[in-house]
């Protein structure tokens, strides 16, 4: 990739935690970054930003076109235009 090309949205899944040993929820990170190492940082820095203790990061990886439904739609308009999206959600225990 060069560098007038856009970068993709990468999109990190994992879980957090409000406090440390407290419930999980599912989050889906949503941002540009130039690599999967600031990517990561940058999403870790945003959890922990929002008032997440804890985080377990599972997977990374690029979007393949723009996703259909909310609250994912939004959160990806908002990685294009800058910003760390931050989605999360249930997990069954």
């Amino acid at each position: 990739m060069n560098d007038n090309e856009e970068r993709p949205v990468t999109i990190i899944t994992g879980r957090v935690w409000k406090k440390k040993g407290g419930k999980p929820e599912g989050v889906h990170v949503m941002l540009v970054a130039p690599d999967d190492d600031s990517a990561v940082r940058r999403a870790l820095e945003s959890l922990a930003a929002e008032g997440y203790a804890e985080a377990e990061l599972d997977q990374i990886g690029d979007m393949e076109g723009e996703p259909d439904d909310e609250p994912h739609l939004s959160a990806f308009q908002g990685a294009l235009e800058g910003e760390v999206s931050i989605v999360t959600f249930e997990v069954p225990l």
